[in-house]
């Protein structure tokens, strides 16, 4: 299938609505990094770009924050030639926001009582804190991405990447998240620690993220 070329201009960045769209996509940023650190935490899974970034960052021994910001410069990359329209403030938010937003709440609640509560508690907490934390972060995620203030480089790439395939938006995605969870559970092979989070959990939110993108979208829709 033949992409369209598309054009970069400073225009897309100021987009109808700004204010309630830039606040919609800032808020829903940095709610996606507070729930991200409890599934952090909790160690069930994460989304599926988290769960590759959280297994290599352990691997080179990288801050999160650090090594998604980095990974998240190389697609970046990969828009600005092939897909630059997608590039607003809401890719430049997501870059430097999730990474450090989660890696500062996973700091704080190694400092309070929440880690040693999730830890005594066993499993009851971590189901209450997982089943709370994936479906917030999955609705979140789905807000930002359709605040059309531009998508994070790793969401951009993964729209671009649908538009090559003779699929449904979100069975590409699917594809496109899964591929990501897989190369996450490679890299955990080369870490004495093993893998970091789970490759299942990591999985149901990478089958979960296609349909939420696109039945949020109805209601964000309306309330813009």
């Amino acid at each position: 299938m033949k992409i369209p070329k598309n054009h970069f201009t400073f225009s897309q960045f100021i987009v109808p609505n700004f204010k309630k769209k830039f606040l919609l996509m800032f808020f829903s940023i940095l709610l996606m990094g507070f729930f991200l650190s409890f599934l952090i935490e909790v160690g069930w899974g994460t989304d599926p770009a988290s769960f590759l970034n959280l297994n290599v960052s352990h691997v080179i021994g990288w801050t999160f924050g650090n090594w998604q910001l980095t990974l998240n410069l190389l697609m970046l990359i990969v828009l600005i030639v092939f897909r630059p329209t997608l590039i607003g403030f809401g890719t430049i938010c997501n870059m430097v926001l999730i990474g450090y937003t989660a890696d500062f709440f996973c700091f704080v609640w190694r400092k309070t009582a929440l880690h040693d509560f999730i830890l005594q508690n066993g499993f009851s907490a971590k189901i209450a804190f997982f089943s709370i934390s994936i479906v917030a972060f999955v609705f979140v995620a789905a807000v930002y991405m359709n605040s059309e203030m531009g998508l994070s480089p790793y969401d951009g790439v993964a729209k671009f990447f649908s538009q090559a395939l003779p699929f449904p938006f979100f069975v590409s995605r699917m594809i496109y998240d899964l591929s990501f969870v897989a190369i996450g559970f490679g890299a955990s092979f080369l870490s004495a620690d093993g893998i970091q989070g789970s490759a299942l959990g990591a999985s149901i939110i990478g089958i979960l993220l296609g349909p939420a993108i696109t039945l949020v979208g109805k209601l964000v829709k309306k309330f813009l």
